[in-house]
């Protein structure tokens, strides 16, 4: 890297925190953040917003009125510059463009389509080019993306909410069916809806559709919904759930055939044991970056037993059950705990 300045990391770990800013609305694409500095002193700054529009270096020039100071600026970005044609134009051609001299990179895009190139191409055009500032925060920042092209799946977040002695549920009868068991509080419900603002998908069972009826859209928080997915292998989950109500686009994931309409999709995939792989590899292609399995118990485990997933945020109320459905058991390091009035949010990491 050939040198480490204080004031590098100071402006790095700025554009980190201006690339947060587009957690929800950029995926698939990374989150971006961009700060140029001259002598010293931030002249421009930017972050890519949404999906499809300007990205983080574009944002962060065009608020220089000066554009004569580029010359002899350095602009810190989180995440390589991409050298291809997209939904925008080379964000290192910009950079070449205006004749900045020196580029100070978090990390390499993983995206088979820059994976270097875009370095390449700045140091071919005269740029020193400066890698791996703070580059654990940048990977940090992208985990989910880092995820979908490296493993070729998304990132998986499994959750769930136990009550203090470890039950995620009580035995219900049918009669008990439609509505969900509480076991936390409304500011955990809240810190649920906004984990969904920022995740592409949600994804439960066939047991927890039919005892709960979850409509698992965002409703006490404002963010883009995620992509519904439910697991209705004979197709016999009643068309009355909340779930096929075709308000947002729902995949549905069956055995049988049975015809698509508005906004809900049936994809027919083999039950042989393989399901979870077919699920995955069908959402890596849809371009789904990261994933929330919510349940329940069946499902949750299958994605443990199989190693499969990459978070578990577990919220933990203060009620205890006695006896009922126990909790999944997971090896996992705990990274953070959020104390939400009288319930907790836990949140691990897989070992």
């Amino acid at each position: 890297m050939g040198r480490h300045f204080e004031a590098d990391d100071k402006f790095m770990i700025r554009a980190i925190e201006l690339a947060r800013l587009g957690m929800g609305s950029v995926s698939p694409n990374p989150m971006v953040g961009c700060v140029i500095v001259h002598k010293g002193v931030i002249i421009g700054e930017g972050y890519h917003a949404e999906y499809g529009k300007a990205h983080a270096e574009v944002n962060a020039v065009n608020r220089i009125k000066n554009k004569d100071l580029l010359s002899t600026s350095t602009i810190y970005v989180t995440l390589e510059p991409c050298s291809h044609h997209g939904k925008t134009p080379p964000c290192a051609d910009l950079i070449l463009h205006h004749r900045i001299p020196e580029v100070v990179v978090g990390t390499v895009d993983p995206f088979a389509q820059v994976a270097g190139r875009g370095i390449k191409r700045l140091r071919e055009g005269g740029c020193t080019v400066i890698t791996g500032f703070c580059e654990e925060k940048c990977i940090e920042l992208n985990r989910r993306f880092f995820t979908f092209h490296q493993k070729k799946r998304p990132f998986i977040i499994l959750k769930w909410a136990q009550t203090a002695d470890g039950f995620i549920d009580i035995d219900r009868s049918v009669e008990n069916y439609g509505q969900p068991t509480w076991i936390t509080n409304d500011l955990s419900r809240i810190a649920v809806h906004k984990m969904r603002t920022d995740e592409a998908a949600i994804l439960v069972g066939t047991n927890t559709a039919k005892k709960d009826n979850p409509s698992l859209t965002v409703r006490d928080w404002s963010g883009t919904h995620p992509l519904r997915i439910v697991i209705d292998r004979e197709g016999k989950l009643p068309a009355g759930l909340t779930l096929f109500d075709r308000r947002e686009p729902t995949v549905v994931y069956t055995a049988v055939d049975i015809p698509n309409t508005p906004n809900l999709e049936y994809k027919k995939i083999g039950f042989n044991g393989l399901e979870l792989d077919e699920i995955l590899s069908d959402l890596h292609q849809r371009g789904i970056v990261s994933l929330i399995v919510e349940g329940g118990q069946k499902l949750l485990e299958s994605f443990i037993r199989a190693g499969i997933w990459d978070e578990a945020r577990v919220f933990t109320g203060k009620n205890v059950f006695h006896r009922g459905v126990k909790a999944p058991v997971f090896d996992g390091n705990l990274i953070k705990s959020e104390e939400l009035d009288d319930s907790w949010m836990f949140l691990f990491r897989r070992e």
